[in-house]
């Protein structure tokens, strides 16, 4: 039996994925950190899927042409903002039905005040992932322990991307608003 495009995508790039080998490589990379915190935290093998679905699709239209992130998406923004949310787009128009997969997807770049497991292992590996050229050292150290200490590396990975966006002058959308506020409590 062929499988379906939902199916397809939990196990590799999606067939329309818009992605440079580079990107391919970093997007393997999250997919591997994930599915090794879902075996150190000894989730279900369906479990594990869904995480590394969700690595799968995070970037898989991160370098797509803007008319088609914006199309995608609906909203007209930076790449770095829109990509999530037109991958989760595309990705529902060709099957996929998971909502906590396609909320993960959708804003792992920026947040979500009512994320569970899944979301928060997406942002935190999409930012802790080993090649990231900054930071190497602290982040090796919080991808180490975010199985079994996930809520203080969260806290961490939140204060370093708030502290570069604030470097780089960027307001900080509505979403990750909420999630600070959710995590500040």
């Amino acid at each position: 039996m062929a499988a379906s495009r939902s199916e397809t995508a939990r196990d590799g790039l999606p067939p329309w994925a818009v992605v440079s080998s580079t990107r391919a490589a970093h997007i393997g990379r999250v997919v591997a950190l994930l599915d090794a915190w879902a075996e150190a935290r000894g989730l279900p093998a369906g479990e594990r899927a869904r995480w590394r679905q969700a690595g799968w699709l995070h970037d898989a239209l991160r370098d797509a042409p803007q008319e088609e992130l914006e199309q995608w998406s609906g909203e007209v923004a930076s790449r770095g903002l829109i990509h999530g949310p037109a991958a989760a787009a595309r990705a529902r128009a060709e099957g996929v039905t998971d909502a906590e997969v396609l909320e993960a997807v959708a804003y792992h770049t920026v947040g979500h005040a009512s994320w569970g497991d899944l979301g928060l292992a997406l942002y935190a590996a999409d930012f802790l992932e080993p090649e990231r050229p900054f930071a190497q050292a602290e982040r090796a150290e919080l991808a180490a322990r975010f199985p079994d200490e996930r809520d203080a590396v969260i806290r961490r990975v939140i204060a370093m991307r708030v502290a570069h966006a604030e470097r780089k002058g960027r307001a900080l959308r509505p979403e990750t608003v909420a999630f600070i506020a959710r995590w500040e409590r």
